[in-house]
């Protein structure tokens, strides 16, 4: 699959990444960290340019993220139970990933939409109970943009920063997947206080 991957980059660029990242997004099981660690590793190089690359990669995310909200938003909770159940093993979905993503949802609500894409899985998953709860679509696609954004950003930064050892990354990227994910969580959870603290000192002027 990653070889796929490096093909589809080599052969369409910029545009193959945005695909690539679009597809993914879908639930399909590839491998877009290391997508987006390639295309880092063609920025070193200067194949690539860092704001085309991540403009395309982020459109890629909220195209695929469409997708499953519309999903969502045409199907009931159940039905779209007995889908996953049905053919979910070929995506590599189970139905209790489905479940834990309205379980989220519920809880969370939208912030879910912002920090679920810095996760493996739920990034996608969490697309479908939005479009099941008729979330406001421009709420859910700035969410999306901006958690997707936050997310192909320092997967491409690490790239950059690796080079041509970008594949050495294979052997360890779950636990890079981690490092890398509690970081953008806490660069976010810090600038949403901060902006909550902007908003109640100018509030209370």
């Amino acid at each position: 699959m990653l070889d796929f991957a490096i093909k589809l980059v080599e052969s369409l660029g910029v545009f193959g990444a945005g695909l690539f990242i679009a597809i993914e997004s879908i639930v399909i099981p590839l491998p877009s960290e290391l997508v987006l660690l390639l295309s880092g590793f063609n920025i070193s190089t200067g194949e690539f340019s860092f704001l085309p690359l991540w403009i395309a990669t982020s459109i890629g995310s909220l195209a695929g993220a469409l997708v499953l909200y519309t999903l969502g938003f045409g199907f009931s909770r159940n039905r779209l139970q007995r889908i996953v159940s049905r053919y979910g093993k070929y995506l590599g979905v189970k139905e209790s990933d489905l479940n834990k993503s309205f379980t989220l949802f519920e809880k969370y609500g939208s912030a879910i939409i912002l920090i679920g894409r810095l996760f493996p899985l739920i990034r996608s998953l969490v697309s479908i109970p939005a479009g099941l709860a008729k979330m406001n679509l421009a709420k859910f696609s700035l969410l999306t943009i901006l958690g997707s954004s936050i997310f192909n950003a320092a997967w491409i930064y690490i790239g950059i920063q690796l080079g041509d050892r970008w594949r050495d990354a294979e052997d360890w990227a779950n636990t890079l997947n981690l490092i890398v994910n509690i970081g953008i969580a806490l660069v976010v959870m810090a600038l949403i206080i901060r902006a909550i603290r902007n908003w109640k000192s100018a509030k209370s002027q």
